[in-house]
């Protein structure tokens, strides 16, 4: 029932996205040409000096599969569940994109100069916008429809775990999803045992039975990591009924969301932690990135970076910047500078701790900049150097690391990326005195899941959410 639903609804998707193509087509061609926008200076164009529509049309003969074929290989016809909207808004965008470009290739190879680029961008621009909003009314209608029973994949899982539990927690929390729980088989627990009203149902020996006797879209496999000696016959008795299997691995708390697999002449190989800048291209791309934002950074807060140098000087005794013992990549430790904010201390009292609220160590001066973040700015040159870039988890200093990498799970994964001036914890609130596994987790999620667009994400949200730090003393 749900195949035949998701080929029904695949093929209703690719004849909405065909229309919304021709529509797009449409409006472009009568706001370039006949709306109120050729009255102005830079949409102005002369009757007569362009195509009619009979020819522009004739594009569409190629533009629709085109288009259409773009968006197959973007996975825009894949079952929705589980994915986040954002997603699919950036495939619609860049299988936009993608398609203007091979059409722009194709006007070259032709030498058709006289289709109105400026018609073109506009039809790029309207398409991605109908196209979103289109699946946008789709998704919450399929959502309506799931929440009062409709269109429901039905599930059972194969094993009592914390790989069950955090399976079941996930699509309880979001019903939108159209899961539906018929119960759990497992061997150690109690027929009758429920977790968040999701029975025991049976036990392991039963699943042959189950699967013969209840019309299942999905078997979810949740065992616990000691019972792995059964995962072989299990997945054969699954794969022998043909319903469609998963396996959440109870050992999920230690490995990433996004593991990277490797073939190796046949056999799979799971790399525990992905981290896409290690590769070549993507670390070049954040690098290019970071040397350009920090020199225009540098040249934008100049004057601003001077008359703080000038008060700090003024109100206290002592040099303006501060350096502090920082690790970085690799566990390499560097110099991170900062505007100082403190009355001058030894090493050792340096050392000592966190600063905390009220701390009489921080000036009148202090108190300001660094609930500004003000007094993070000269870190500018320390990501033109190359010690840090301008998105990564913040560097700590050595006496904590020490400390925090032997009661904070995988806290030592952070050092294999530069640290930076913002990030992913801090935008959502996890600064200054804040809890550390948190901020963890929040660090491990940047470095799983690293994009340049996450990085640019990140810098926006920086701006409104960033300099501004309550937890700031």
């Amino acid at each position: 029932m749900i195949k035949d639903n998701q080929k029904t609804l695949n093929r209703l998707h690719i004849l909405m996205d065909a229309t919304i193509i021709v529509i797009s087509f449409l409006i472009a061609y009568y706001l370039r040409f006949y709306s109120f926008l050729t009255n102005l200076a830079i949409f102005k164009v002369e009757s007569g000096t362009f195509y009619p529509l009979s020819v522009y049309a004739q594009s569409l003969y190629a533009l629709v599969p085109l288009y259409l074929f773009i968006y197959n290989s973007a996975k825009l016809y894949t079952p929705k569940r589980g994915k986040r909207r954002w997603a699919e808004f950036f495939h619609v965008s860049y299988s936009n994109f993608l398609g203007l470009a091979f059409y722009f290739f194709l006007l070259y190879m032709i030498g058709e100069d006289d289709i109105s680029r400026m018609f073109l961008g506009m039809f790029t621009l309207i398409n991605v916008i109908l196209c979103t909003l289109a699946r946008m009314m789709v998704a919450q209608a399929l959502i309506v429809i799931r929440r009062r029973g409709y269109n429901l994949k039905h599930v059972i899982l194969v094993g009592y775990s914390r790989a069950a539990e955090a399976y079941i927690d996930r699509i309880f929390a979001n019903p939108q999803w159209g899961y539906y729980i018929h119960g759990i088989l497992d061997d150690d627990m109690e027929i009758g045992t429920k977790y968040k009203k999701v029975p025991v149902i049976g036990s392991l020996d039963q699943l042959e039975e189950y699967l013969v006797k209840m019309s299942l879209d999905e078997i979810a496999i949740t065992i616990n990591i000691k019972d792995y000696e059964l995962l072989e016959n299990i997945v054969f008795i699954c794969e022998k009924s043909g319903v469609h299997t998963k396996f959440i691995p109870d050992y999920y708390g230690f490995i990433s969301t996004k593991p990277y697999t490797e073939d190796l002449y046949g056999l799979p190989v799971i790399n525990i932690r992905n981290v896409p800048l290690t590769n070549t291209f993507n670390w070049v791309s954040k690098r290019i990135v970071d040397i350009i934002g920090s020199f225009i950074g540098l040249l934008v807060c100049a004057l601003p970076m001077l008359i703080v140098a000038i008060v700090i000087k003024l109100t206290s005794k002592g040099p303006v910047i501060f350096s502090q013992v920082r690790v970085g990549k690799n566990n390499k430790t560097f110099k991170m500078y900062k505007f100082r904010s403190m009355t001058l201390q030894t090493e050792e009292e340096e050392e000592k701790a966190w600063t905390t609220n009220n701390d009489p160590r921080v000036t009148t001066v202090g108190k300001f900049i660094r609930r500004t973040s003000i007094d993070e700015l000269p870190q500018l040159f320390n990501i033109f150097r190359g010690d840090m870039s301008l998105v990564g988890p913040r560097p700590e200093r050595p006496q904590f690391v020490e400390q925090f990498k032997e009661v904070i799970p995988r806290y030592m994964i952070k050092h294999q990326v530069p640290p930076g001036l913002t990030g992913w914890a801090q935008i959502n609130g996890f600064r200054g005195d804040t809890s550390i596994r948190k901020r963890i987790e929040h660090d491990l999620y940047y470095i799983e899941n690293w994009t340049l667009g996450f990085d640019f994400k990140i810098m926006f949200l920086t701006i409104f959410k960033g300099f501004i730090n309550k937890n700031a003393y």
